[in-house]
């Protein structure tokens, strides 16, 4: 039903709600100890919601803090459930949408980068074609043999998986990525 075609004295009156799926980033700042990480993902499983993407780590050693980045898909009604829940799982100190916070500084996204090690097997032309697309990739060479390169890329996750599909068909082997790491501009912290 279309909430303009409805006569809005109406006690019947109903808003049509079609909210469209959205991709953010979540920054969650939780105690250092073990279980901790299996909280977190339990929270997301537990309740049908994907993980897009997830990296860890320790950010303040004396007070035993660590960052879970945290890349899931919902409806703003859903991504603001998740971070409720979050909120108030014992371990966390702090979540905070890096996305919602990205769009108050008129930008699209927080700062995210990921870093991949792409392992690309080729002789001949192929070769000289995967060291070509790796400069143009501003990628690095960190292992070479005679058959083979790794790569070693960091950027925007897009720019990633643009650099992997490219060398598909020079033979990629092998694929490790580390996940998204996300701040925020400006001048305050979490």
């Amino acid at each position: 039903m279309n909430a303009q075609n409805v006569d809005a004295l109406s006690a019947y009156f109903l808003a049509e709600v079609s909210e469209k799926e959205e991709t953010h980033t979540l920054s969650v700042v939780v105690d250092n100890e073990p279980g901790v990480l299996a909280r977190v993902i339990g929270l997301f499983s537990g309740r049908g919601y994907n993980i897009e993407a997830l990296s860890v780590s320790e950010i303040e050693q004396e007070r035993h803090l660590s960052r879970i980045t945290i890349i899931t898909t919902g409806t703003p009604q859903t991504i603001e459930q998740i971070r409720h829940q979050l909120d108030r799982l014992v371990p966390v100190h702090r979540v905070r949408d890096l996305t919602v916070a990205a769009r108050r500084f008129k930008q699209d996204k927080p700062l995210e980068r990921e870093l991949a090690l792409v392992k690309v097997k080729g002789a001949g032309e192929k070769r000289l074609e995967a060291l070509r697309l790796g400069e143009a990739f501003k990628a690095t060479v960190i292992d070479a043999t005679t058959d083979h390169f790794v790569f070693e890329i960091t950027g925007r996750s897009n720019k990633i998986e643009q650099f992997i599909e490219i060398m598909h068909p020079l033979g990629v082997v092998e694929v490790s990525r580390t996940g998204v790491a996300a701040l925020n501009r400006g001048p305050q912290g979490l």
